[in-house]
């Protein structure tokens, strides 16, 4: 069988949140049991602080590959993104090669899926009101993936670029706000930056909101500050956290339990709680989507 080869566009075709969600949780269960080889990502520095490659292999039950990651802040404003990749996708029983795809919307996707499927878990079901601190992609892919499980009938956004706040605001019915009025009494808040300093404050935060957290992914970088980390937090993965995370390591923050954990039922955090998932993003959550497309792709 020859190689198959997937641009961006066959990934949108074929790749959606609701088959997603279900399959983020699935992987993450897999790792957080010891079912899954996976490394922490090692990450280059072309350029610190600006320019970064990310190698992100894994084995699973259904997949074998790697990720190749370029993360690119020094892009924002450009017209290219600050995170490129692509992915090569391997069968595991034999280690036949199987394809090349673009990885840059799984990448994206796969994120907001993660945080929708940690939010069913950990917000309430009535969440409404959605803050998203940030105004880029995930800003975008978190709308799409947490309208499919919540009734949110109010977004709230916030940019360091107020022009952005606006643009996203008329394009997807949101309302452009001042950071802590954005954070104050949301349900759930989204925080997708590029910050090396705290932009959001746990004292803005109402009891028993769920917090999102997907940027910053560095180990000297925050977006989140210490009362923010107080509260019970889960992660993708305590080794890839304490490695990569900065609001986990410069917070001191307790992990409290890993998401697979919580999809596997072996960890439960009492309803009402104020609870954060830092998430860095881990190379089985890539190979599971990627997978997913390389069969639906086979099927069609």
């Amino acid at each position: 069988m020859s190689l198959v080869n997937l641009t961006e566009e066959d990934v949108a075709r074929l790749l959606t949140y609701r088959d997603l969600v279900p399959l983020m949780e699935r992987a993450l269960s897999e790792l957080s049991s010891g079912d899954a080889i996976q490394p922490v990502r090692q990450m280059l520095p072309v350029e610190p602080e600006r320019r970064y490659l990310g190698m992100m292999p894994a084995v699973t039950s259904q997949a074998m590959g790697a990720k190749l990651v370029c993360f690119y802040p020094a892009n924002a404003g450009s017209e290219y993104p600050t995170h490129l990749a692509s992915i090569l996708l391997f069968d595991p029983q034999t280690g036949q090669p199987l394809a090349v795809m673009d990885g840059r919307l799984i990448t994206e996707m796969r994120t907001a899926a993660t945080s929708a499927a940690v939010s069913r878990r950990l917000a309430s079901p009535e969440s409404s009101r959605l803050a998203l601190i940030g105004s880029g992609v995930q800003a975008e892919a978190h709308l799409q993936a947490l309208r499919e499980i919540f009734p949110i009938d109010e977004v709230r956004v916030w940019s360091r670029t107020q022009a952005n706040a606006h643009a996203f605001a008329d394009k997807h019915g949101a309302q452009a706000m001042a950071l802590q009025q954005a954070v104050e009494g949301a349900d759930i808040v989204v925080v997708a930056t590029n910050s090396t300093t705290p932009v959001v404050q746990g004292a803005w935060l109402k009891a028993g909101a769920h917090v999102n957290s997907v940027g910053s992914p560095r180990p000297t970088w925050r977006e989140l500050d210490d009362a923010v980390m107080a509260n019970a937090l889960v992660v993708d993965s305590r080794e890839a956290a304490m490695t990569e995370a900065g609001d986990v390591i410069l917070s001191g923050a307790e992990i409290l339990a890993e998401a697979g954990e919580l999809f596997a039922g072996r960890v439960r955090i009492d309803p009402g709680q104020t609870t954060v998932f830092k998430s860095v993003g881990v190379a089985v959550e890539d190979l599971a989507a990627a997978r997913h497309v390389y069969d639906a792709y086979l099927n069609q």
